[in-house]
């Protein structure tokens, strides 16, 4: 008698959670996500420093010009040897030159990515942005 008073509890209180679930999914969904990406970088630059912020900022242009004109995309480029830039640099977490995507509390670095196709293969880097950004406008 025990068990199955024990069963019982567990299964009004799964079903009592998924009767919940759905309506939590229902208003996550009705809010319209923002995605910011950024490109933190030094006074000094190189041509490939150079080439990860053109590269970058077009890819996002090109993507996403419905997102970027009402503001849920966007790309920003800061200058960290600027005294103004410290408080942003913190928040993203960012210690030097680097490629970040945010959304929410979500942080991805694809740094690597920018620097490694920006000037030899774009059409790379340009896919790496678009699927990242993707996952997170879902």
């Amino acid at each position: 008698m025990k068990r199955f008073m024990l069963y019982a509890a567990i299964l009004l209180t799964a079903s009592s959670m998924c009767a919940t679930t759905p309506a939590k999914t229902a208003s996550k969904t009705t809010v319209a996500k923002k995605v910011e990406v950024y490109y933190f970088h030094f006074t000094r630059r190189c041509e490939t420093c150079k080439a990860v912020e053109a590269e970058s900022k077009k890819a996002i242009e090109a993507l996403y010009p419905a997102q970027v004109k009402s503001g849920q995309v966007s790309f920003t480029s800061i200058n960290l040897d600027d005294k103004s830039s410290k408080a942003t640099a913190a928040k993203c977490k960012a210690e030097g030159q680097s490629l970040l995507i945010i959304s929410g509390n979500k942080r991805i670095d694809i740094t690597d990515k920018g620097f490694m196709y920006a000037l030899s293969n774009p059409d790379k880097l340009k896919a790496a942005i678009k699927t990242e950004v993707d996952n997170r406008l879902k």
